[in-house]
């Protein structure tokens, strides 16, 4: 199916959505478009909002004129593919510009964090699609864990460097980094 026929539905199911009781959002991935409900927890939420706070204090340095953003979604039509990361390191004149999806060759980093619900989203799908749109980093912490991996150097549909990390640690994420140590782990009381 090309890609104006899959953002056609994805648009229709954007539609539908917006008449359920919840927070969805639609994707395209491999397989098409995908309506997936959302429910991100005050520790994901949290955790973003580090994230993001510690890069846009960076950003800006190493990139004039970027910002770390949430969402919006990101779209590469020649793969077929449309999604809408947890953060998103764009030029930040993008927000202003009329449409919906941010063109993924503008974007120079993407960060997931993973839900408990659907932790293959993030490894296994997003891992083969942000390389396949050109993202240059790729950022998931996993609450569930505690880990989070940096991806990094695309080549041929994949990102050719994996870094390991734990929370508690002080993570290089392309020319950034991400103090860690705040992040707190799902279901654990009292950290």
């Amino acid at each position: 199916m090309d890609y104006a026929k899959m953002r056609a539905i994805a648009e229709e199911l954007g539609a539908y959505a917006e008449r359920l009781e919840g927070a969805w959002s639609v994707e395209i991935g491999p397989s098409g478009p995908i309506l997936a409900m959302m429910c991100p927890s005050k520790r994901h939420e949290g955790t973003l909002y580090r994230i993001r706070e510690q890069l846009n204090e960076q950003v800006p340095v190493t990139h004039p004129g970027y910002i770390c953003a949430n969402g919006p979604e990101i779209e590469h039509p020649e793969i077929g593919r449309m999604r809408l990361p947890d953060a998103v390191v764009i030029p930040r004149d993008v927000l202003d510009e009329e449409g919906v999806a941010v063109d993924a060759t503008q974007v120079l980093a993407v960060v997931e964090i993973v839900s408990p619900s659907n932790p293959n989203n993030d490894y296994i799908e997003k891992l083969a699609d942000y390389p396949a749109m050109g993202i240059a980093h790729y950022m998931i912490v996993d609450p569930r864990t505690g880990t989070i991996e940096v991806h990094s150097d695309p080549c041929k549909g994949r990102y050719a460097q994996k870094d390991p990390y734990i929370y508690g640690d002080s993570v290089p994420f392309g020319p950034w980094t991400v103090e860690t140590s705040e992040f707190r782990r799902y279901g654990r009381a009292g950290e």
